[in-house]
């Protein structure tokens, strides 16, 4: 099967020559334009989240031998949730070479959490049903890169930690305040502010309210801990 131009630079991203190109353009395809001859990437979605989660728990085994189930589950679920798949899938450029709908590209679908965490985890899966394993482990780990190293990190959940630092010197729970909504309705942009007790503030953008809120905590409780 010949390939385009953007799926050879899109292969050269990913570090993986497919020998079964097909598969790749399989796992771009999102349900918006699939059709009985050009199945969407659904079922490589379920298989990649399996095999993302396998590569995943080996490599952090194999990088902490001595930490329990209960330090490695959080720092497990930092590596494979929705918005870290997200990011790797922006980085790659899976997000441009995705194939969608005229409705789902009109309303920026490219830009999606969900759909371009979709997109990367059926990625993924189709590295595996094309050289196996080891090949959609090497990948995965060479993308994740930096990220492993800093799980323990990410795996604190900002606004239960700031929370936490707060009530221990006595404070309310921080607040949080939305300060603006910016953007199309398809794609809109939050600036929420993080309040504390004693009067210390932080501000943060993010395309989710969620994500502004523990991007402001993050940034505050490392503030306030430094």
């Amino acid at each position: 099967m010949k390939i385009s131009a953007d799926l050879r630079l899109l292969q050269s991203r990913l570090g993986h020559e497919f020998q079964r190109p097909e598969l790749l353009v399989r796992a771009l395809t999102h349900s918006s334009i699939a059709s009985p001859t050009r199945p969407s990437n659904e079922r490589l979605e379920f298989l990649g989240d399996r095999v993302l989660g396998l590569a995943m728990a080996d490599a952090l085994v194999r990088a902490d031998r001595t930490a329990a189930e209960g330090q490695l589950a959080p720092r497990f679920n930092a590596l494979v949730r929705k918005e870290t798949c997200a990011d790797v899938a922006r980085e790659t450029g899976v997000g441009e070479a995705l194939k969608l709908g005229r409705s789902e590209m009109m309303s920026g679908g490219r830009r999606k959490e969900a759909l371009l965490g979709d997109a990367m985890e059926a990625v993924i899966a189709a590295v595996y049903m094309d050289a196996g394993f080891e090949a959609a482990r090497d990948m995965v780990l060479r993308l994740w890169g930096a990220r492993i190293a800093a799980a323990e990190i990410d795996a604190r959940d900002p606004k239960t930690a700031l929370q936490e630092w707060a009530q221990a010197r006595s404070q309310q729970p921080p607040r949080y305040v939305e300060l603006e909504r910016s953007g199309p309705d398809h794609e809109p942009v939050f600036t929420v502010e993080v309040r504390l007790d004693s009067g210390e503030t932080e501000q943060a953008r993010a395309r989710t309210k969620r994500a502004a809120e523990q991007a402001a905590a993050k940034a505050l409780l490392a503030r306030m801990e430094n």
